[in-house]
């Protein structure tokens, strides 16, 4: 299982990214864009993700994922139960959303965690 603290340890020692406290919701940026939130009580993790492939996304494993509320469905948006998860695929998420608001440059050189299935343990 996912914690806040681990996706904490990985936000805080990627290049550019910082934690910020928004009406009492962690979340993470890099200048002012967000790309990673928590909910109030940190049980589900929004990221940045492509918008025409979320919904491939969530119907892997909609107990895991879901898209975000209607309001939201504009962004490149979705969300995760972080107890669904485990640590290697939270981070996989994270480094992948992180990629997709830093300059190219920056993201090409950092090291791509190892390509896994999203979806249920087999």
């Amino acid at each position: 299982m996912a914690t806040v603290d681990d996706v904490r340890a990985l936000g805080q020692g990627l290049e550019r990214s910082y934690p910020v406290r928004v009406r009492g919701r962690l979340k993470f940026r890099v200048g002012q864009l967000v790309y990673v939130a928590f909910s109030l009580d940190e049980q589900v993790m929004g990221f940045a993700y492509p918008r025409d492939e979320r919904a491939a996304l969530v119907a892997t494993d909609p107990r895991t994922f879901e898209l975000p509320s209607e309001s939201d469905l504009r962004f490149h948006w979705v969300h995760a139960r972080l107890a669904a998860l485990d640590p290697d695929e939270a981070r996989e998420l994270v480094v992948d959303a992180w990629r997709m608001v830093v300059p190219k440059k920056l993201s090409r050189a950092y090291p791509r965690p190892s390509p896994r299935p999203h979806g249920p343990p087999a």
